[in-house]
């Protein structure tokens, strides 16, 4: 089973894919892990990958596919994966569907977390996040024992300055642009299923199970 994750950062594709993972034994698979595997494993990909990063640059399109390409070909992938902030442009996703062919194989399901930006920028910007320990904590939905301080270590929350509403804004802004385009193209490929992730974590998680049957 291979399943593509799309949603809005934020929209809680991330926290779905993992429940994908463990409920069906396959791995899950985001770029960020990808980069940091090679990275930190010397291979010549992570360190093409490294001088892109180091400069604060994106990794091209073709140097990301190569990447995903070789992760996905590895022995525990072999019953399937769920992969999470990939593709993220259409030159991606037709570098994936090319690469794919080659081997013979192709994607099963690209899901679609779908959340409107309003939810998303309050969403976010309710999320408030410990310095020192690291634990985050949501004023709505996780808020912690005592208003503005952690529960683990009584540090002092914060709102990070990527969950203000401005960023959240221009972050949405850019997926709207670059990665939207991808829900037509997986619908087009008629892989494409839609799920409400307005609904509880639970509910949406319920959804997506039912889909992939």
């Amino acid at each position: 089973m291979k399943i593509i994750m799309l949603g809005a950062p934020g929209a809680g594709k991330g926290t779905q894919a993992k429940q994908i993972a463990g409920k069906y034994s396959i791995p899950h698979i985001s770029t960020g892990d990808i980069f940091r595997a090679n990275i930190k494993n010397g291979t010549e990909l992570g360190k093409k990958a490294k001088e892109y990063m180091d400069q604060g640059l994106l990794v091209p399109d073709e140097l990301t596919c190569d990447l995903v390409v070789d992760r996905i070909g590895q022995d525990d992938c072999k019953n399937g994966f769920v992969l999470d902030g990939f593709p993220r442009t259409i030159p991606q996703a037709e570098a994936l569907t090319n690469a794919l062919n080659e081997l013979g194989q192709k994607m099963d399901y690209a899901i679609d977390v779908d959340v409107p930006d309003e939810n998303i920028v309050k969403r976010m910007s309710g999320r408030r996040a410990c310095l020192e320990c690291g634990a985050t904590y949501h004023v709505v939905s996780i808020p912690p024992k005592k208003e503005g301080i952690c529960d683990a270590c009584g540090s002092e929350l914060v709102l990070r300055d990527d969950d203000k509403p401005e960023t959240v804004q221009k972050r949405l802004d850019v997926y709207h642009e670059q990665t939207q385009p991808l829900i037509d193209y997986y619908k087009k490929a008629g892989i494409l299923k839609s799920v409400d992730g307005t609904q509880p974590m639970e509910d949406v998680f319920a959804e997506i199970v039912k889909i992939l049957g």
